[in-house]
């Protein structure tokens, strides 16, 4: 039994290495094509990084490619939770794949569905990143994520997203389990590594068996790691330098692409992307999104939060300019382009109040304004004046030492 599990592994990348084939890309780039990425945890990061998509834009500067990351840790492809939705599932029957998790979280909201996000985002091109999370089953959960991936492959092929085709569909394996046994109490990878292998040529047969194309990530990552450099945080997690490989492997990989036409601007570019991509995590991961779009919308979110949600895409798509600028070696005006978004309505304060005039106290003034009990006292440690971030806090904290988080809350 110990001789099956070894071969397993080794027979799945012989079979991988063999059915690889670099001659021509995965994906033919048009003017304007929109991009978007779903899956779990290594794509979900790449947001953080940027890396990806600095690579894709340099490759393209003058194709005005829109890419968006949908990813989050643990989605597969037929479960995608969220807090603001109703169901967590993808397509229609991925519920039976799931069936340990298809109890009912008590979640509501009306939060975009996958397909909803797909169409509201033209999708032309979708690479999907799963297998990782799934794997942890073994090969005991083997049969389940091939039939749940069928699943998805044959809905997503089914869709419009862009009103015209159906998009192009690339899955992208897990990478393998780095081993950093010897500096961290952190596994040695070789059971994950096992059914790693296992779940990268399942995904490729099923991919095989759909006539869609498969990117092997875990072959050449398992490569990779045997270097000395470490290459993520954990043993599964990349860190700067994994994405860094990780990103051009997949370019040249999918879009064919090595030499970067506008490699020269890298530095802006990268900076571009990390800003676009703090404005859409913004938008897709909006904080407190139990108030936007969930069970706290009523009665005060109509109030606001679909003005924010509206500004907040028009500063996006400024961002996406900036980066098909920045491919150029040109700086767009940010703060110019911003200020032509449209404005936000005034709050007003849930405080009324019969004639009474609040007036606000600062610093020495209020600290003369107050009441102390014996053997207390209250000190003013930072002011808005000299910190103007400080300015209306939203939040406070207390410690044995301290009375008030700051001298205007």
């Amino acid at each position: 039994m110990k001789i099956r599990n070894l071969i397993i592994p080794i027979v799945a990348l012989l079979f991988l290495q063999c059915t690889n084939d670099d001659s021509e890309p995965l994906i033919s780039i048009q003017k304007a094509t929109n991009i978007v990425l779903i899956g779990n945890n290594l794509c979900s990061r790449m947001m953080e990084y940027g890396h990806f998509e600095t690579e894709i834009q340099l490759s393209f500067p003058d194709s005005l490619l829109l890419i968006r990351n949908l990813c989050d840790g643990g989605n597969t492809p037929g479960f995608r939770p969220h807090p603001g939705r109703n169901e967590p599932w993808a397509f229609p029957g991925a519920e039976k794949f799931q069936t340990e998790l298809a109890n009912d979280a008590g979640s509501e909201g009306f939060f975009e569905s996958p397909d909803e996000w797909l169409s509201r985002l033209e999708a032309d091109v979708i690479l999907a990143f799963f297998g990782y999370n799934e794997s942890f089953k073994g090969k005991e959960g083997l049969d389940n994520y091939k039939s749940e991936l069928d699943a998805f492959i044959k809905h997503t092929l089914q869709q419009k997203y862009n009103k015209i085709n159906q998009p192009q569909l690339v899955l992208v394996s897990p990478i393998a389990f780095e081993d950093l046994s010897s500096k961290y109490d952190l596994p040695d990878g070789k059971i994950e590594n096992a059914n790693l292998a296992l779940y990268t040529m399942a995904m490729q047969e099923v991919a095989f068996s759909n006539n869609i194309d498969f990117v092997d990530a875990f072959t050449p990552s398992t490569n990779w790691f045997a270097s000395k450099e470490d290459l993520t945080i954990d043993g599964a997690q990349l860190n700067e330098n994994g994405y860094l490989k990780f990103s051009a492997f997949l370019t040249k990989k999918i879009f064919g692409r090595s030499t970067k036409k506008a490699e020269t601007h890298r530095e802006l570019v990268l900076e571009s992307v990390l800003e676009k991509n703090w404005f859409w995590h913004n938008d897709f991961k909006i904080p407190n999104g139990v108030h936007v779009y969930g069970r706290r919308y009523e009665p005060f979110g109509p109030d606001n939060y679909p003005f924010e949600l509206t500004k907040i895409r028009e500063l996006t798509s400024i961002r996406d300019r900036a980066i098909w600028e920045a491919a150029k070696g040109v700086q767009l005006d940010l703060v110019s382009e911003d200020k032509k978004t449209s404005p936000l309505p005034e709050v007003e304060t849930n405080y009324k109040t019969e004639g009474e005039i609040i007036d606000y106290l600062y610093e020495q003034d209020a600290l003369n304004s107050f009441t102390t009990a014996p053997g207390y006292k209250i000190e003013c440690f930072a002011s808005e004046k000299e910190f103007p971030d400080l300015a209306n806090p939203v939040q406070m904290s207390f410690d044995k030492g301290t009375t008030l988080g700051g001298c205007n809350a």
